[in-house]
């Protein structure tokens, strides 16, 4: 059985913000709860090891967290800062366990990291992940998503090739077309950002989902289960939001059984 663990449900900012004194910031800052690192989730899958979705400043904290020293496979979903800002850390790692990293991402998430972080190559191998790859039992695709006003991220799906179940992550998007929803459809669990309840801005100026267009979705779409990442600090764990049964904010340290 393949556990998932959230190390991260944060936005870009993460919670709190260094500069807010918001009730939800200030509950942060003294029991914990809704401190939240910027969004990344481990797999512990049997035939895989330790697989790591995202890498970003938060990723040295959350391998402590976790009790980890390395990892054995990271998967990038895009290459804004707060999902790769933790590479050099990562590259540092392999450096003094004197190991290689294996991180696979898009050839043009790929690409934009390369620029930033020319001297990563020296220490990880980044590998396509245009084509499906296989990780364990898990079949795993990519493709690409609008992001709004970010330009684009790319969302995973994951198919359990002996149970068939079937579940996606896909934390950065708003505004899929058609075609980018077809993957979502019919799965038994869904990751999916959304950092406010009802984001009060305009559209155009937007970068993913509420909760409130989430509702409407995931129906749409027919998961069995919904968890919430990418939250902001408008978003209060202590408060009970009306969501449908099946719908839940993901919290830091979060770990269920899939497949």
């Amino acid at each position: 059985m393949t556990k998932l663990i959230f190390r991260g449900t944060g936005d870009a900012m993460g919670v709190p913000r260094v500069y807010c004194e918001c009730a939800v910031c200030e509950e942060a800052r003294q029991s914990g709860r809704n401190r939240r690192f910027r969004s990344s989730a481990q797999l512990d899958i049997p035939g895989a090891g330790t697989v790591w979705i995202d890498c970003g400043p938060d990723f040295g904290k959350q391998l402590e967290a976790a009790k980890l020293r390395t990892i054995d496979v990271m998967l990038i979903t895009h290459a804004h800062f707060d999902h790769i800002g933790g590479l050099p850390e990562y590259a540092d790692a392999c450096r003094w366990l004197k190991k290689r990293g294996t991180v696979y991402a898009p050839s043009e998430v790929i690409q934009e990291i390369s620029a930033r972080f020319p001297w990563l190559g020296n220490q990880i191998d980044f590998r396509s992940f245009d084509e499906p790859i296989t990780l364990g039992d898990w079949k795993a695709a990519s493709w690409r998503v609008n992001h709004g006003k970010n330009g684009y991220a790319y969302a995973f799906r994951f198919d359990h090739r002996s149970s068939g179940y079937r579940w996606a992550y896909c934390s950065d998007s708003i505004g899929l077309t058609e075609e980018q929803q077809k993957p979502l459809a019919g799965l038994d669990l869904l990751v999916l950002g959304t950092s406010f309840y009802r984001e009060p801005f305009p559209y155009e100026t937007r970068s993913v989902y509420d909760v409130t267009e989430a509702v409407g979705l995931t129906e749409k779409w027919g998961c069995k289960r919904t968890l919430l990442t990418h939250l902001s600090h408008d978003i209060d764990l202590e408060v009970a939001y009306p969501m449908p049964e099946g719908m839940q904010y993901a919290e830091t340290g979060m770990a269920i059984a899939i497949g």
